[in-house]
């Protein structure tokens, strides 16, 4: 995938009234922030930021031009309207090159498992991992392949195969998924068991 590039510009006036005059023209008011340094303030066109971001993860580095100026940078945070949806205000965490960042990679699970297809229940209760590496190693997102998954067994973060470059930060016995019986076919079970090894009241008495 090739990188995601948004054209800014800089806006010398900030508030909330430079703001709605930055929208009503069909652009967004944005910031860019880093380790280091004053914010930049900037806008940038809003139907392009819309369709720019579709399909990007929280670990994917957009690259924005600010008056022909490039900056590498994560979209951090966007503020929107909650009832129509616009985007309001967007944030720019700028990265720098050659120098360790961590961040969260999203989780994408693969495959169907072999204990659901034998009758087990799948749960994948962790949903992104943290990394540590230079920008240009950065994965967009984690694929974990659960096709060989049985029932009963579970794949953890320490399983997870990295790119060369890419180092762990997350803690390891963290499950990322695993197959388990359903709980009403275990009670069933738990119940026939009962019934098999232990006689009934009527049988006690006679």
């Amino acid at each position: 995938m090739s990188q995601v590039v948004f054209a800014a510009r800089k806006r010398a006036n900030t508030g909330s009234g430079d703001a709605r005059r930055v929208r009503r023209a069909g652009r967004i008011p944005a910031v860019i922030y880093g380790h280091s340094g004053p914010a930049l303030t900037i806008d940038l066109d809003a139907l392009e930021f819309v369709n720019g971001v579709k399909g990007i993860s929280e670990s994917t580095i957009v690259k924005v031009n600010v008056d022909g100026e490039g900056h590498d940078a994560f979209v951090k945070a966007t503020q929107r309207n909650i009832l129509s949806g616009q985007v309001l205000h967007v944030d720019f965490y700028e990265v720098e090159s050659g120098t360790m960042l961590r961040a969260r990679v999203s989780i994408q699970i693969e495959g169907n498992p072999i204990g659901v297809r034998e009758g087990g229940i799948l749960e994948t209760p962790l949903h992104d991992i943290e990394v540590e590496c230079l920008p240009g190693n950065l994965p967009e997102r984690i694929i974990v392949d659960i096709s060989g998954l049985g029932v009963n067994q579970s794949i953890h973060v320490r399983d997870i195969a990295l790119a060369e470059g890419v180092k762990l930060i997350s803690a390891g016995d963290q499950v990322v998924a695993l197959v388990k019986f359903a709980k009403e076919e275990s009670a069933s079970s738990e119940e026939g068991a009962v019934q098999e090894g232990a006689p009934s009241k009527e049988a006690a008495k006679s």
